[in-house]
């Protein structure tokens, strides 16, 4: 068999959700590369499983430096297996130089699916689930932090996040200041574990619940911002220049039209004109 890196998604709190493949995979890789051995000896351990391969440490700290060896590894017909902590790989955890360093040089890299918190947290929160953003942890830095919100105010997907349990009431108090404090959200903790908690309501609900401590693994969801009202005028011109990035002109009238309230045809028709006046 040829080398390859598989990225392998792992229980992000019950055993129980770890699948054969996962377990298959542990014990016949040639090298598991992981955020933290010893978490990765205790998953295995756990599993009743062992690692049949050489395990390797890869984490933040030393990916850059390592990412080379790795898909060396692979190239000359290893069978790597990238695991994190918890969840997939690459997903505000290590192995995104890996496997960038492994597809530019042709390396093949496939997918072993497993729990992921942001999905978990998304379909238990009460949300809309068929546009969403996710945006990992927002900066520690309360300034730093007000920006990066203020400039997702008007996001109209569902958003995302990943949040420290000591830093949630203060993120929260950051949002109703940058989204308003009637926004809805929801915020799951310890998703999958024993303790597992998804509290649901406005923004300012959860900053006033969340202010005497929260703890375990916490995720936030948050409604996206509510579409508002365009002229027409102002969504053709608006069309016009996400047009002029690359965006598909009947793509663009199709999301824009509603809120100009008129039919998608019309402004397609518009936009068309607009571009032959140039």
């Amino acid at each position: 068999m040829t080398g390859r890196i598989v990225v392998a998604g792992t229980p992000i709190g019950n055993l129980g959700d770890a699948s054969d493949r996962l377990r298959d995979a542990l014990s016949a890789a040639d090298i598991v590369a992981a955020e933290d051995t010893r978490r990765t000896l205790d998953l295995a351990r756990g599993l009743g499983i062992t690692i049949g391969g050489r395990l390797v440490a890869l984490h933040d700290h030393n990916e850059r430096s390592r990412a080379d060896a790795v898909v060396a590894e692979a190239a000359g017909g290893a069978f790597v297996l990238l695991v994190s902590d918890a969840g997939m790989p690459t997903v505000s955890d290590p192995g995104f130089r890996v496997v960038e360093a492994a597809v530019a040089a042709g390396v093949e890299v496939t997918v072993l699916p497993g729990p992921s918190a942001v999905l978990a947290a998304l379909a238990v929160s009460g949300l809309p689930t068929d546009r969403f953003t996710f945006e990992g942890f927002l900066p520690r830095k309360a300034g730093e932090r007000s920006r990066a919100l203020t400039a997702l105010a008007s996001e109209p997907r569902t958003l995302i996040f990943f949040e420290a349990p000591h830093r949630l009431a203060e993120s929260l108090d950051a949002m109703v200041a940058a989204f308003g404090a009637g926004r809805r959200a929801a915020v799951s903790r310890e998703l999958t574990k024993t303790f597992e908690e998804t509290k649901r309501g406005t923004l300012a609900d959860l900053a006033a619940w969340a202010a005497d401590g929260v703890k375990g693994e916490i995720v936030v969801c948050v409604a996206g911002a509510t579409p508002t009202a365009l002229s027409l005028d102002d969504a053709l011109a608006e069309a016009v220049g996400r047009v002029k990035t690359g965006e598909r002109a009947k793509e663009v009238a199709a999301d824009l039209a509603p809120l100009a309230g008129v039919p998608a045809r019309e402004l397609y028709a518009a936009i068309v004109a607009a571009k032959g006046r140039e």
